[in-house]
């Protein structure tokens, strides 16, 4: 199966393109309001619409209320939406049943039992996203986690790998774990929130040249 990538915390309609440019699958949009990444609602609406189908379109939120997920719903209309929080299984199977949306959950991964843990979302959540367990940002941060959790797991969920990613480190990645899917957001900048499209177009390279 062709490797899945996904470039996040894209901003402008130039981030955007260049990411489709140099062969992204998935394109993220980041709507959590700290997060230097943060895009508006009708931001968020015109870079999806600027994609059209020629990726997918995930759109963030953590620990979003019914409001306020509601609302980024009907103005984006994203093909997933990934949870970054602390949110429930049937909080995420609701929205699901409400949107028909694919839905990706991301799980710091700690140790083995948070790889046990994370079953739960078994049968609701379409994808799996494991990232560096969470500091004062939920994501985004820059920071790897031990790849070496992953190594020999049987994954029953579909899954990919998020957190310190860079085009130096991708392939060494997707070699140690077997990740279907990789998704870098600060890896890829010059400053915290401004992407470098000469780094999207590198780590597209790095990770597709393994």
């Amino acid at each position: 199966m062709p490797l899945l990538v996904k470039i996040c915390g894209l901003k402008t309609i130039e981030e955007v393109d260049a990411a489709i440019a140099h062969g992204a699958t998935h394109i993220g949009l980041n709507h959590y309001e700290p997060s230097p990444r943060y895009i508006d609602l009708k931001t968020a609406a015109a870079l999806r619409q600027r994609a059209g189908a020629a990726v997918k379109v995930a759109l963030l939120l953590v620990n979003a209320g019914p409001e306020i997920t509601g609302a980024a719903w009907s103005a984006v209309r994203p093909d997933i939406i990934q949870f970054h929080g602390n949110e429930t299984p049937e909080w995420i199977a609701a929205v699901k049943a409400n949107t028909k949306a694919e839905v990706w959950k991301a799980v710091g991964l700690k140790d083995a039992g948070t790889l046990q843990r994370s079953l739960q979302y078994r049968g609701i959540v379409d994808r799996l996203l494991y990232d560096a367990p969470a500091q004062a940002m939920p994501g985004g941060t820059g920071t790897r986690f031990d790849w070496s959790l992953l190594a020999n797991h049987r994954h029953s969920i579909d899954w990919g790998v998020a957190g310190g990613l860079t085009p130096a480190n991708v392939a060494q990645a997707i070699a140690e774990t077997g990740a279907p899917l990789v998704d870098v957001s600060s890896g890829v900048e010059s400053a915290p929130g401004v992407k470098d499209v000469d780094k999207i177009a590198a780590f597209l390279k790095a990770a597709r040249n393994i």
